[in-house]
């Protein structure tokens, strides 16, 4: 007996298949004997994107970005456009000129240094006192001359003249009259032609006439002093000493001075050139100024 042969199995159905085609229909037989193959899977769809919608612009009525000047909401530290920072720091303010002294020229934080400044600004007000206090002499004159260049002049004649010599109709006063046609002859050297005043004050220059004359020719025809001493004593009976030259030539020489409380100057001949036999030596006019 010949053996019996399991049935086969169903086929297995294909989805979306209808079954008839499986069961072996009429007219379906070589769909029912064709292998069913791979499926492949399903293409997988990509989302759609969502539109969102746009917030609205920043609306430009905060302050300006400093560098490109885009206005900024309140509030933001960098700006919208350009990121450039918002806040800027305030440039501190420029120091006065003695803060760029040392020890006033750095800024001070907090209360660091203060004392110390402190103590060297007493310290130096306290030396220029001292200084001040010792060098006062040399602190006044110093004052006086700057009065005297930029003060004004004036003459100021004196009350009286003396001369300790002088040649027959050449006394010493007209060396004071204000006309250097007349003038005061000294018969010798060493002797002298003192001025006294009043009233104290600020002499500040003398100008001395010396010869005969203006007149070259006449000028070179008489003495004539070439050096001389001016002893000026002011009201506390202080003697000022001052050696002067004159230049060999017609036309007055000035002495600039600066010595306050002057009472009486007098004039010593020195030296003198063109001397001879009947020739004094002739001082034609002395003109003293004060300070205005």
């Amino acid at each position: 007996m010949p053996p019996v042969r399991p049935a086969p199995a169903p086929a297995p159905v294909r989805p979306g298949v209808p079954t008839t085609a499986t069961t072996g229909g009429p007219g379906n037989a070589s769909d029912a004997d064709e292998p069913v193959g791979a499926v492949r899977p399903a293409r997988p769809v990509a989302r759609r994107p969502v539109v969102r919608p746009v917030a609205a612009d920043e609306a430009p009525d905060g302050p300006p970005c400093p560098a490109c000047g885009t206005p900024n909401l309140a509030g933001r530290k960098f700006c919208r456009r350009c990121a450039a920072p918002l806040q800027v720091r305030e440039q501190p303010a420029a120091l006065p000129w003695w803060r760029t002294v040392w020890p006033f020229r750095r800024r001070v934080r907090g209360g660091s240094g203060r004392a110390l400044r402190r103590t060297l600004l007493v310290l130096a007000v306290a030396g220029l006192v001292l200084a001040g206090f010792l060098f006062f002499p040399l602190g006044r004159y110093a004052f006086e001359d700057v009065r005297d260049k930029l003060g004004g002049t004036a003459e100021i004649s004196p009350t009286g003249a003396t001369a300790s010599a002088a040649a027959p109709g050449h006394p010493g006063s007209a060396a004071i009259d204000g006309l250097t046609n007349k003038y005061w002859g000294a018969p010798a050297l060493g002797a002298s032609l003192t001025c006294s005043f009043g009233t104290p004050f600020r002499l500040v220059g003398i100008v001395v006439h010396t010869g005969v004359s203006k007149e070259p020719q006449e000028f070179r025809r008489g003495a004539r002093p070439t050096r001389a001493d001016l002893l000026v004593t002011t009201k506390d009976g202080k003697v000022h000493k001052k050696a002067v030259t004159f230049n060999d030539k017609p036309g007055k020489q000035t002495v600039r001075m600066g010595i306050s409380d002057v009472r009486s100057v007098e004039l010593v001949l020195r030296e003198a050139t063109g001397q001879g036999e009947g020739r004094p030596i002739a001082v034609g006019e002395v003109e003293f100024f004060r300070r205005t």
